[in-house]
């Protein structure tokens, strides 16, 4: 009998083109109008039009498209909270973020977006190559839940949005822009703990964006599936799950059809590794009978 075929890493190979791409995605208009980008300019005293008038400019917190602002809706719930208001104009910022992730799966921005997930991939690379050995579960994935609860009363008692103040998921995206610096420190602490100390620490269990999108990640038209007569219980999609193998047990034991677990970043890792083709990533009700 012989042993299947390596599959390519399709998943993969497309969500580094769509990470890449989000980041040169904000970086264009800045290019078109010759302002240039890590806070550079061209040198000249004035430029014929601004990158803000064109059809889309911005970073991840903040992006008018077509003359509409889309927000990002943690970003805008820390702004309620500081403020002690609600402006109409940030829930129309943040409705076609909702809808989209909503529909897709909350964590789809975690695997596919967040530029710290992208640099997290190569620490994983680089860990393996420099022979280090970390835990796998320091701590519970469900705490990032709490850790957004806690920056939103943050914010509401100071009267700060308190997580763009080391935000690290827009800090690439900043420094790309505008040669901002804020959030690398935590950036760079963050690297360094899950070089050390925990593998995917941040993006499983810290991070309250990625807490934020668990919650919403409970509905989603797309799931990670599973065929329970190809299964063969090898053990290689919970190995290379990058958000926490926990999520795919149910689908392993026969009680789920799919990943159900709002943690799910479709990253597609899994269905890559699969042998026996089990597990694929297709459209399936949230609201199973």
């Amino acid at each position: 009998m012989t042993s299947p075929q390596k599959k390519a890493p399709t998943f993969t190979i497309a969500r580094r083109v769509v990470q890449f791409a989000t980041l040169l995605l904000f970086a264009v208009p800045l290019l078109v109008v010759g302002s240039g980008i890590f806070g550079t300019t061209s040198g000249k005293e004035e430029l014929d039009f601004t990158a803000a008038t064109l059809p889309f400019f911005g970073s991840l917190s903040s992006s008018t498209v077509a003359g509409v602002t889309v927000l990002d809706p943690f970003a805008v719930l820390q702004a309620a909270a500081a403020s002690k208001t609600f402006d109409l104009k940030w829930l129309v910022g943040v409705l076609p973020v909702l809808v989209v992730y909503g529909l897709v799966r909350g964590r789809a921005f975690c695997g596919w977006v967040c530029p710290v997930n992208l640099v997290l991939e190569g620490v994983d690379w680089l860990r393996v190559k420099l022979g280090l050995s970390v835990v796998d579960h320091a701590v519970s994935r469900h705490a990032k839940l709490a850790v957004a609860v806690v920056i939103l009363a943050l914010s509401a008692l100071t009267g700060m949005l308190v997580f763009e103040l080391f935000n690290p998921i827009s800090a690439i995206n900043k420094l790309i822009l505008f040669g901002s610096v804020t959030g690398l420190v935590t950036l760079g602490a963050i690297v360094v703990a899950e070089l050390f100390w925990a593998r995917r620490v941040w993006c499983r269990a810290l991070c309250p964006l990625g807490g934020f999108y668990e919650a919403l990640g409970q509905v989603g038209v797309l799931s990670v599936k599973m065929d329970h007569g190809a299964c063969t219980h090898c053990g290689l999609c919970s190995k290379a799950c990058l958000a926490d193998p926990e999520i795919l047990q149910p689908a392993l034991d026969g009680s789920k059809q799919r990943v159900a677990a709002g943690d799910c970043m479709l990253c597609g890792k899994c269905v890559e590794v699969c042998p026996t083709a089990a597990l694929s990533i297709g459209p399936a009700s949230p609201f199973p009978k």
